[in-house]
């Protein structure tokens, strides 16, 4: 048994969080990761509306009785959603963790405090985590530059930003990007975090509800298989190589471009046509460097109880071995 602040706070018995992700964050992976005793999380803006995230929400609970939460992307939009609905779609639903990513969390932190609810930001540097400490979050998720979507524009990888976040903060640390197995969460707790955050990982799982066709590419794809795009426009995201993102990588390095001119690109709704109908070059699509690590497509419960397994023996066996070795 791995415990950690992690899992006292939060009420899971292994120090494993997936993440929200976009299409992909429904409930029978969130379930699956839920039953497997990590914590599992919804993404409430892949659902329609307040209401479809309502029942997506019932619809998880029909398939597990263990804690899950919901995630809640806040990003700047012109025509942004009803954030304020799906907050409150979350709460009358009962949910009791959050996780909250993209902008500052501090307006939304009342209504959820208020309600019981325990908050996690997702970060992608030091001082981003120590302002979402400050304003009152209860855990931090700090990104390394090796994660899939955005990992800011600093540039640290996780091996230098996780215990440069972990000496600073003072909230449970969770460690995310180019985590995908035992070997990933024993470095993270080594290097201070309280658990990790995996995505690619989960979203190569059996219960991952994403066509067969992109699971069989991120077992095929080595960490060279990613591509960052938006670094023109100080947005940067990490996507699975192909021919879109290769594209809008040549047309970003044209002068004079914005975001205009590959708006049709990168399309949410060509990407959701990736995950459902297995198209791979259909639109641009997340993906992690751990892809690299990833090598089949096992149940949720057999993964975690991989990583779990195996994490233990990393400590028991190897690492007991090598501090008790002969000097």
């Amino acid at each position: 048994m791995l415990s950690t602040r992690f899992t006292q706070t939060f009420g899971v018995e292994h120090p494993i969080v997936q993440g929200g992700m976009m299409w992909v964050g429904r409930a029978e992976l969130v379930a699956a990761v839920a039953n497997s005793g990590a914590l599992g999380f919804i993404t409430a803006l892949t659902q329609p509306t307040p209401e479809a995230l309502v029942k997506e929400i019932a619809r998880c609970r029909d398939l597990t009785d263990k804690p899950f939460g919901v995630n809640l992307t806040i990003l700047p939009s012109i025509t942004p959603p009803p954030y304020a609905e799906y907050r409150e779609a979350i709460v009358e639903s009962g949910i009791r963790i959050v996780e909250t990513a993209g902008s500052n969390p501090v307006d939304h932190l009342p209504y959820l405090k208020d309600a019981g609810v325990k908050v996690i930001h997702k970060c992608t540097s030091v001082r981003h985590a120590l302002k979402a400490e400050q304003v009152g979050v209860d855990a931090v998720s700090i990104d390394g530059f090796e994660c899939a979507g955005h990992p800011g524009e600093d540039d640290v990888p996780g091996l230098v930003l996780i215990p440069a976040a972990t000496a600073q903060v003072r909230v449970p640390v969770i460690a995310s990007g180019g985590i995908a197995d035992a070997r990933g969460l024993v470095a993270a707790l080594a290097l201070g975090a309280d658990g990790v955050n995996m995505g690619t990982r989960f979203m190569c799982t059996q219960e991952s509800p994403v066509a067969d066709e992109v699971k069989r590419q991120i077992v095929e794809n080595t960490e060279r298989d990613t591509t960052l795009i938006f670094r023109t426009l100080h947005n940067t995201a990490r996507v699975a190589t192909n021919a879109i993102s290769r594209e809008v990588v040549e047309i970003e390095s044209r002068d004079g471009t914005g975001f205009d001119d590959i708006r049709d690109l990168v399309a949410g709704a060509r990407g959701r046509k990736v995950f459902e109908d297995g198209d791979l070059d259909a639109g641009i699509w997340t993906a992690g460097q751990c892809q690299g690590l990833i090598g089949d497509v096992p149940t949720v419960a057999e993964l975690v109880d991989r990583i779990v397994a195996e994490a233990e023996e990393l400590v028991r066996g190897r690492l007991a071995t090598i501090v008790g070795g002969d000097r």
